[in-house]
């Protein structure tokens, strides 16, 4: 809340509000802020106090204001330039369109990175319904710490960190990826399987192995805008297909395939980012046909495979590696810190990922990789990701619950981690008013290619069972 007796005026208190939201990127670039109206109801104050608090923000350089639309946070072009001193009226709306017109040319990771830099700024000690990951009190273990003591013995000291490790990754980590992948029906050997840093570096080697500039590039939306903004930055032309319950539009992906000859489609096949869908066996097949007849690659993301059925319709699996490549990693499950991801890839694709992997990384931490392996080859991986699947049911089941009760409706039927849902209100707006209670959301747009108002958000099921969130979320919709 506002503070009459501070030291600062109100005007200062509220600017200061939104400047530190802006710099730690809790609002997003090009996210709209409240209008004058709403913010001077939502805070108590004046509107004169809220046009002195957005000067003080145009000034900055912090937000533009856009002729009979609003105040937006201010988009990063590759032409970073230097606060706009004193602007308004007339004169930063002319500036922040021009800047408009260049942010929109060169797309960054600003607005994708909004969520992620959240959850390394605490907000507060509530729940956050926005996460992507567990709780820490979920992945608490005593197996992990066992097992990285193991590791870093004397003797395991002397022998992988005094030299570079194995190119392709610790070796006892890669057989025993290679037998639980077999658990999964794909068949990769342990020379077929590269270790990373995180699932994401995985993906990067990828786009940057198979890709050049201004490729075409298949990605599904909604889907996760870390992967929009990064196949941005490498300069690719991204083709969203979209995202149903039993898989991609088909008839949009034949379309883009007759049209624009894509080089490569990024799926999350089971439980799928925000929607939690699974591919169905029929799409896969139709799928596999398409990249077979117009010569593409497919790369396919499983890292929600702990908490997945084994039997979900991988393509992966069904393609035998000829095609596609399986991407995995360790961050969700298990420690989102110990950044362990992997690839599996056709044997003749193996050696070129690898030159990226080298050029970018040399290798990767030899000491946790042997560390994984141990808990993969002893069961304590397993029976700890059946643990979490036990709760995670029961928390998905309350979370609904709540979630219904509060006045939502799910867009997507609710399964796995995560559930998109329905609020009927413009949801960035709403984010912004939760981030003043203490929440941090997930609103729809974060999940486009292209940034547009959605009415959707995505909820993490874990961290959405607290009865208070959902209590003051219906309370400001009511009011919005």
């Amino acid at each position: 809340m506002l503070m009459k007796a501070s030291s600062q005026s109100l005007t200062e208190q509220l600017a200061t509000r939104f400047a530190e939201r802006i710099r730690n990127r809790l609002l997003a670039p090009g996210a709209r802020l409240p209008s004058v109206r709403q913010c001077a109801e939502q805070h108590g104050v004046s509107p004169s106090t809220v046009v002195s608090a957005y000067d003080q923000l145009l000034a900055q350089g912090l937000v533009e204001a856009r002729k009979n639309r609003g105040f937006f946070v201010r988009e990063a072009g590759a032409d970073a330039q230097e606060p706009v001193s004193g602007a308004s009226g007339d004169d930063a709306s002319k500036w922040s369109a021009a800047h408009w017109l260049v942010a929109r040319r060169n797309p960054g990771p600003v607005n994708a990175t909004a969520l992620i830099r959240g959850m390394f700024h605490k907000i507060s000690d509530k729940p956050q319904p926005g996460m992507g990951v567990f709780p820490a009190d979920w992945l608490e273990s005593t197996f992990m710490p066992a097992a990285v003591r193991k590791a870093t013995s004397t003797r395991a000291l002397h022998e992988f960190s005094l030299q570079y490790g194995e190119p392709l990754g610790d070796g006892s980590l890669r057989r025993a990826l290679a037998n639980k992948l077999a658990g999964l029906n794909v068949p990769a050997s342990p020379e077929q399987i590269i270790t990373s840093v995180g699932a994401t570096h995985a993906l990067d080697i990828v786009s940057r192995t198979l890709l050049r500039p201004g490729d075409p590039v298949m990605v599904e939306e909604p889907g996760w805008a870390v992967e929009f903004a990064r196949l941005n930055a490498l300069g690719m032309r991204l083709l969203p297909v979209p995202r149903r319950a039993d898989g991609p539009d088909l008839d949009v992906m034949a379309q883009y395939c007759r049209l624009h000859q894509p080089k490569l489609y990024v799926s999350v096949s089971v439980f799928h980012n925000p929607t939690s869908y699974c591919l169905s066996p029929g799409s896969a097949h139709r799928i596999l046909q398409l990249a077979n007849q117009h010569d593409f690659h497919i790369v396919e993301d499983d890292t929600y495979s702990h908490i997945a059925p084994a039997h979900a319709t991988r393509l992966c699996a069904l393609d035998g590696l000829q095609r596609t490549i399986y991407v995995g990693g360790f961050a969700k499950i298990l420690a989102p810190n110990w950044r362990i991801g992997f690839m599996a890839a056709p044997t003749q694709l193996v050696e070129r990922l690898l030159d990226t992997k080298l050029l970018a990384t040399l290798t990767t931490p030899a000491l946790l990789e042997r560390a994984l392996a141990h808990c993969i080859e002893q069961g304590q991986l397993r029976r700890h990701s059946e643990r979490i699947k036990t709760r995670l049911d029961a928390a998905r089941s309350r979370s609904v619950k709540l979630a219904l009760g509060a006045g939502c409706t799910f867009a997507a039927e609710p399964a796995g981690l995560f559930g998109w849902v329905e609020t009927g209100v413009d949801t960035d707006q709403l984010a912004q008013r939760m981030l003043d209670e203490g929440y941090l959301l997930a609103p729809g747009a974060l999940f486009h290619a292209e940034r547009k108002p959605s009415t959707l958000m995505r909820i993490n099921f874990a961290t959405t069972q607290d009865a208070a969130f959902w209590k003051k979320y219906a309370e400001i919709v009511r009011r919005m």
